[in-house]
């Protein structure tokens, strides 16, 4: 089992993740590992909830590339999350088209209902949040998305982010 250093953060690759990254390596000829790089930080990030340094790091071990490699993917592409997140996770659509039908103002809205900024999490756990590119719904605006399901919620306004915010309090409490 591949294990860094527990005083960086303890980051356990079980033998059955160690197993998938084996399952997408061998999909790639000899030599072209590293074009398992995106689904295997995938499998990361499913499994930890998030892309931390070390799991990078060891990534870069397993797939025999530079660890400057990984971070520049994980940094380019924003659906890697590089620090832990709420057990929710709002991503609200910020481009024109939103933003024209208010996804700014929604944006403050929600920041002062769960009371964190733009990627904190809350107290307890539950919520996160983020503005994020096209959502793909541009008649629907403003729209969100919550992962990892990404449900999405389309038309909001504040009275129906207080009723999603309300039932997913209420969900995470059964």
């Amino acid at each position: 089992m591949l294990r860094v250093d527990e005083t960086k953060a303890p980051v356990d690759f079980t033998p059955e993740l160690i197993s998938k990254f084996d399952d997408i390596v061998s999909r790639y000829p000899a030599g072209k590992q590293k074009s398992a790089l995106l689904p295997i930080l995938h499998l990361v990030q499913e499994k930890f909830g998030w892309v931390s340094v070390p799991a990078m790091d060891i990534v870069a071990e397993y797939l025999e590339i530079q660890a400057i490699e990984v971070y520049e993917v994980a940094t380019f592409y924003s659906m890697y999350l590089l620090r832990p997140q709420g057990k929710y996770l709002l991503e609200i659509c910020r481009t024109g088209p939103c933003a024209i039908v208010g996804a700014e103002k929604l944006m403050d809205y929600v920041s002062q209902k769960l009371g964190v900024k733009e990627g904190e999490v809350t107290p307890d756990g539950l919520f996160s949040w983020r503005g994020v590119e096209c959502l793909a719904a541009c008649g629907y605006g403003p729209v969100l998305q919550i992962g990892p399901e990404y449900t999405f919620y389309e038309n909001l306004t504040n009275d129906s982010i207080d009723k999603l915010i309300a039932d997913l309090t209420s969900k995470s409490k059964n």
